[in-house]
């Protein structure tokens, strides 16, 4: 197996995400801005290695299997992060929303596949604003300071919470695009 360079910087983001954890419960005052800093270095890669892999050509199976499961562990290990630190009701629910809805349209995708019908639950429009406003979301988050008088974190609670609805939605979308095979493979 070659890797490519997509392939290289998705292994990359996942080598940050044991960093991002390290440094995220480091006992210094910087460690909310070196956290944020991996974070956005992280989901600046998973847009760098797409646009290589589509810009150059740069496409392999494996690149493609290890991409989504590198944003996954990304965003969950971020999310469960933020929530260990602001264990409200309110975090915890936005958190489960949008970790659950990767867990089930994982799931959704591999049944799919394996009923020849894959090309029916692929990403959307819709997923990739989810993903930006998530990945603005968990990078206030994970700030927390005020920056230029605003309220980075309040900022990154609602954006939290627009991304859980764009992942209800576009869940939503996913389930509705396949609900015709898992009613005639049911």
């Amino acid at each position: 197996m070659t890797l490519t360079i997509p392939t290289m910087l998705t292994l990359f983001r996942i080598l940050l995400i044991p960093v991002l954890v390290v440094v995220f419960y480091l006992p210094f005052a910087w460690t909310n801005v070196a956290a944020a800093a991996i974070f956005i270095v992280g989901a600046l890669t998973d847009w760098l290695d797409g646009w290589i892999a589509r810009r150059y050509g740069m496409f392999s199976a494996f690149g493609a299997f290890l991409d989504p499961v590198a944003d996954k562990l990304s965003v969950t290990f971020a999310l469960l992060l933020v929530v260990e630190r602001y264990d409200t009701p309110w975090m915890a629910l936005l958190s489960a929303v949008i970790i659950g809805r990767e867990i089930t349209i994982s799931a959704l995708r591999e049944w799919m596949a394996q009923m020849g019908a894959h090309g029916l639950v692929k990403v959307a429009n819709l997923g990739k604003i989810k993903t930006i406003v998530q990945m603005v979301a968990i990078s206030c988050l994970l700030y927390q300071e005020s920056l230029l008088g605003l309220p980075i974190f309040r900022i990154g609670e609602w954006l939290l919470a627009i991304a859980a609805a764009l992942t209800l939605w576009s869940g939503f979308d996913y389930l509705h695009a396949a609900w015709p095979t898992m009613r005639k493979k049911g």
